[in-house]
């Protein structure tokens, strides 16, 4: 589609050549959904290493589609089905929603000139339920709507968290207990004591409680789950299961929903009451940058017949991201990852200045496994001046409604922003100094793996640190994957022990590690 394209160039570049991913998606899924039968339902699964551009394999067919089947309005809802405000016709799923208001910037970024509306589910808080339901005006920060309560606001794409969507259909606080339903319109989450369902966002401050749906699923007939193994892992299956139910049987096709299968059930185990085939009656998509076991075996049983397109470099780290090992001292760990830091901004500097341009210094994105070290690590480096972002699920810095916490080292699409890393500026040298002052500016960011699903960070992002031992492959995958993205160049920095008692394991690391590299 002509304006589709043209977007699309003005995102990536005047002649821009499509990955192996993007290239299967084009073949198999823009094609295929360009000849389809509005009832001739397809499942796809794109797999492909990080940083291939699979969010832009499986936008372009699904926005493309929408576009061109555009319904007739006055047709536009089942009538057995209850108006709603929202009846989009795709839902694309993701498991955080600093991921979610992303996907949702980009979607806007190819549709400046093509009238489709995209709604990101992650939206600002609000205090009041007027404030909540005011709002279908574009403009706001990352595209976001607010939602004007009449039937049947004309949106097409939603895009959020299941359990977001499941709240939005089902209205908040659907999974409580029962005897408090009546009570969860007039009262805060604070003091409540109410259990949290499982996939279940860890944000800070939900706000008031609200029971009104605000979403049918009736029109529904793109669904993609993005991040595919992780919303189909132990914490959030209960959740994308439930929702993908509730879309089949808004659409008049009940799917039954089995009991979700333990992760650590060997697949040829698998029952028959556990592997009864799903025919949803819309068009399935899953995207991953991993396909562990449980997933497979998950399709296995549930998605026979899903056509399973992988790139050739799967599992594999992108070929522009090299790997370095740096050993404890033995000393102050914290001293040695700031020490690390300072190597690299000392390297950079020393490469500008060779060059004779003005000084600036890269960022650092450092992975933890818990969030009691983000939060050490991130005072002891305030305490060195170096100023940083220090975010973890619960973080106060985590605000809700946009990504501005995370500005500066998220890659920003679209092409009216001024961070846009596609459009080249020549800022001035004195622009320059301040933006690379670690003492004002943030120039580290550290986090656990709530922030390494999916995430496009900037291209000023050379270094991912990973200062604490992986607790699979999987989860190296996706950290590293973080740099060295759409062909930029990268380096992952693995600390351990490399020498002496106890450093086994981080010997063990680094042979995994090294399987991974791409040849």
């Amino acid at each position: 589609m002509p304006g589709i394209l043209s977007c699309l160039k003005e995102v990536l570049g005047p002649d821009p050549s499509p990955t192996p991913i993007q290239a299967l998606s084009l073949k198999w899924l823009l094609n295929d959904a360009a000849n389809a039968k509005s009832d001739d339902w397809k499942q796809f699964l794109l797999a492909s290493e990080t940083g291939s551009g699979k969010s832009f394999a499986y936008l372009l067919p699904v926005l493309q589609n929408l576009k061109l089947s555009e319904p007739d309005p006055a047709s536009t809802s089942h009538p057995y089905q209850p108006q709603r405000p929202l009846n989009p016709r795709a839902l694309i799923l993701a498991p955080t929603h600093e991921l979610s208001r992303q996907l949702s910037s980009f979607a806007k970024s190819l549709l400046h000139k093509v009238k489709l509306r995209v709604l990101c589910a992650s939206r600002a808080n609000v205090k009041t339920t007027k404030e909540r339901d005011a709002t279908a005006r574009q403009g706001k920060q990352s595209g976001e709507f607010e939602i004007k309560e009449r039937s049947g606001f004309p949106v097409d794409v939603v895009v959020g968290t299941p359990m977001k969507l499941l709240e939005m259909v089902k209205g908040r606080g659907w999974d409580r207990k029962e005897h408090n339903e009546e009570n969860l319109a007039e009262n805060s989450d604070e003091g409540l004591g109410l259990k949290l369902r499982r996939g279940r966002d860890k944000m800070v401050g939900f706000g008031k409680w609200r029971n009104k749906p605000e979403m049918g699923l009736a029109n529904v007939e793109w669904v993609v789950v993005d991040e595919a193994d992780v919303l189909f892992d132990s914490d959030f299956q209960e959740t994308t299961r439930q929702l993908l139910a509730d879309i089949s049987a808004a659409r008049g096709q009940p799917i039954p929903l089995t009991p979700a299968p333990s992760l650590s059930q060997p697949s040829n185990t698998t029952t028959a009451s556990t592997s009864i085939s799903y025919s949803y009656p819309f068009n399935f998509i899953l995207t991953s940058a991993t396909i562990p076991a449980s997933l497979a075996a998950y399709l296995d049983a549930h998605h026979p017949k899903l056509m399973r397109l992988a790139s050739p470099r799967l599992h594999r780290l992108p070929k522009t991201l090299r790997t370095e090992y740096v050993s404890w001292s033995g000393g102050n760990k914290l001293a040695d990852i700031e020490h690390r830091i300072r190597h690299v901004w000392a390297e950079d500097s020393s490469k500008l200045n060779t060059n004779g341009n003005a000084h600036h210094l890269s960022k650092v994105l450092i992975f933890c496994n818990k969030s009691t070290k983000v939060e050490e690590l991130g005072a002891y480096l305030d305490e060195q001046d170096i100023k940083n972002i220090a975010l973890s699920s619960t973080s106060q810095h985590r605000k809700r409604g946009s990504n501005h916490h995370l500005d500066g080292f998220l890659r920003v699409r679209d092409k009216n922003s001024k961070d846009n890393s596609s459009v080249k500026t020549e800022p001035t040298t004195s622009d320059v100094v301040v933006a690379s002052d670690p003492k004002t500016e943030p120039h580290v960011l550290i986090t656990t793996s709530l922030l390494s699903r999916g995430l496009d960070f900037s291209p000023s992002i050379h270094h991912v640190f990973i200062v604490d031992e992986p607790r699979n492959m999987i989860d190296f995958l996706h950290r590293a994957g973080r740099t060295g993205r759409a062909g930029e160049r990268g380096k992952v920095v693995v600390f351990g022990k490399m020498k002496g008692r106890g450093s086994s394991s981080s010997k063990d690391v680094r042979k995994k590690v090294g399987s991974l590299v791409a040849h």
